[in-house]
């Protein structure tokens, strides 16, 4: 599929086709793509935060609902 017929469909369908995408992308992770440095020491800064309880972080779940919150805000919608 080329990028014109992707822009084509509607938003619904590009939607669902990035979530696929991106979903066969997390399953093909770790393959044959180096990962940056600073990715690796980003992930070691975050990792010593969190360690050293500077950080927190929240349950999937529960991240997921503040994101969808903060997103209906910002375009208006329930």
């Amino acid at each position: 599929m080329q990028s014109a017929e992707l822009v084509a469909l509607p938003l619904n369908e590009r939607l669902m086709a990035m979530e696929a995408l991106w979903e066969s992308l997390c399953h093909d992770s770790g393959r044959g793509l180096p990962v940056p440095d600073w990715h690796q020491e980003e992930l070691s800064q975050r990792l010593a935060a969190l360690d050293a309880g500077a950080d927190t972080v929240s349950p999937w779940e529960d991240a997921k609902v503040r994101i969808r919150q903060r997103a209906h805000a910002v375009i208006g919608t329930a």
